[in-house]
This record gives C-alpha cells, sequence and structure tokens, in this order.
C-alpha cells in the first residue's frame, strides 16, 4: 500500500456524500430544509463536489438529516472526515509542488496501478535527476529546480519500493527516446535507467515506433491512476499541459481512454523488443556524446 493519501479520502468522502443523498431521494434543497437552512444549498453542494472540505460537526448534522445517527458506517464515515484533513507528504516541499499538482500526487500516493502514454517526455516516474534537471532549465528562471527534483525522487520511491509498488505500465512515443535532452551523457544515462527499470517485476516499458503510423493519441498524452478497490475508488484519467491539469472521472471518460490505451499497447513494440530497441539507442546516445 502506498502513503496514506487525503487526497483519496476527501475524494472518497465526496463520493459518499452524494451517494447518501441520492438514496434517500433528497434534494440539496430538500436537505437544506431539514436542517432549518443551517446547511446552505451552495455549502453542500461545494462538499459535493470536494471545492470545500466538511468539518467533523457539519457532517454529523448532515448524517443525523440521512439517518445515521450512529453505527459503523457513521463512525467510518467520521474517520474518513478526519483523515481527509491530514497533510500530504508532498506538502512539505512547499512552492516546490505547484497547487494544480498536488491533487495528482495525493492520488498517485495510494495508486496500485498507474498507466501513462507519454508523446514527447520521459515520464515523470522514469526520469534521471540529470534528465529533469535539463527539462526543467527551461523554465522561468525563479523555478525551485532543486526542490522539483527532491519532489520528483520522493515519487519515485514508491515505484521502486519491495514492498507493495503500483503495477505501472507505459508506452512511450519513439521520439520520446530519439530526442536529445541535456548535456553530454544525459541522455545516455536516461536511457540506461529505463532499460534498468523495465526489469522489475512491476514494470511495463513499450515503446511506440513511428513506423506503427497514426494512432489514436496523438495529440498528447495522458495517464489513468488504478485504486485497490474500484468500487470505492474509481479509476482517473489525467491530462496535463504547461496551464494545469485535467481530471476525467465520469466511467464513460475512463473507459474511452482504456481502450486508447489498448489500441495504443497493441500498435507499440513488445516490451522484449522495446527493451531492445532502448539498449540500442542509448549506445548510439553515447557515440553521440563524444562526436
Amino acid at each position: 500500500m502506498g502513503r496514506p493519501s487525503p487526497t483519496v479520502r476527501r475524494r472518497r468522502l465526496r463520493s459518499e456524500l452524494r451517494r447518501l443523498r441520492a438514496e434517500r431521494g433528497l434534494t440539496i434543497e430538500d436537505v437544506q430544509e431539514r436542517t432549518g437552512g443551517d446547511i446552505r444549498i451552495s455549502t453542500l453542494s461545494r462538499w459535493e463536489t470536494g471545492e470545500r472540505g466538511i468539518r467533523p460537526n457539519d457532517l454529523r448534522a448532515l448524517l443525523d438529516v440521512y439517518g445515521l445517527v450512529d453505527g459503523e458506517d457513521r463512525d467510518a464515515l467520521l474517520a474518513l472526515c478526519r483523515e481527509a484533513k491530514e497533510r500530504g507528504w508532498w506538502q512539505s516541499y512547499g512552492s516546490a509542488v505547484p497547487g494544480w499538482f498536488q491533487f495528482y500526487l495525493g492520488l498517485e500516493s495510494e495508486a496500485s496501478m498507474i498507466q501513462e502514454y507519454s508523446s514527447e517526455l520521459v515520464p515523470g516516474l522514469l526520469q534521471t535527476p540529470d534528465y529533469y534537471r535539463a527539462f526543467l532549465s527551461t523554465a522561468p528562471a525563479d523555478a525551485d529546480i532543486s526542490g522539483k527534483i527532491e519532489v520528483r525522487l520522493a515519487r519515485q520511491e514508491r515505484l521502486t519500493a519491495a514492498d507493495d509498488p503500483p503495477e505501472y505500465w507505459a508506452v512511450l512515443n519513439e521520439g520520446v527516446i530519439r530526442r536529445t535532452v541535456g548535456p553530454d551523457g544525459t541522455m545516455r544515462a536516461q536511457l540506461d535507467h529505463l532499460v534498468e527499470l523495465a526489469d522489475l517485476p512491476n514494470v511495463t516499458l513499450q515503446v511506440l515506433p513511428f513506423s506503427a503510423g497514426v494512432h489514436p493519441a496523438m495529440d498528447g498524452g495522458f495517464s489513468t491512476l488504478g485504486f485497490p478497490d474500484p468500487a470505492t475508488d474509481p479509476p482517473v484519467v489525467y491530462l496535463e499541459n504547461t496551464a494545469g491539469s485535467v481530471y476525467l472521472e465520469e466511467a464513460a471518460d475512463v473507459d474511452r481512454f482504456g481502450r486508447m490505451f489498448s489500441h495504443i499497447i497493441a500498435k507499440a513494440l513488445s516490451p522484449e523488443d522495446s527493451r531492445k530497441l532502448l539498449s540500442v539507442a542509448a549506445v548510439g546516445a553515447g557515440h553521440d556524446d563524444h562526436r
């Protein structure tokens, strides 16, 4: 199991609040009326969407309306509420973790399955510090490069952990391994690192060659995160760009990206052939360093 994540707890709590109200056939307006206006429509809406955290006292009042006045279910939800207010491990890194990325780190910390397609950049969980440093060198001068590298290394610890690491499956566009990033030796070391990671029992790496032609993810990369109990914590699709991120949680969206990933897997080189290509590319990168 990964590091306990308040993000996952908050997500689960908001889902439970929506479920309880729906099961009782109540509208948000009904809840406001039954509490005499103590719980406002806008407040309940924010609790259910996760825009605002709910306090234990407010949760008790809400559970009273839903008829959960005692019992294990009530105790479990109150415990979930308390856990949702704990600090995530990433919060100790301050400005090195932008606000828009904190939700993703919270999900990743407890994900049991991670699938990624990357079209341009080696995924963060697979990057060497020098490769990431070279990439960050293109960012504004005030970027906290050392802090960001520390966060990345902290994330990677779980991927290589001996105790229950997530199942990780990445498909890299061939351009990812062909594009030279960083000064002499950087790309060779990065490609060698990919070969080493590909040997881990929980890691599957594939390369989507240029010769594969057209494919359904040509407009950008994406990640899908799955959790130990999908019924309680459904999968999430994550999309990122320079302006921020988007999370897709509707079952239809998750299913659509699942089909896309399956299509890409089928067009990519096998894990063994991908490993061979990475090894050859690493040797080639080493030769390029000494031109």
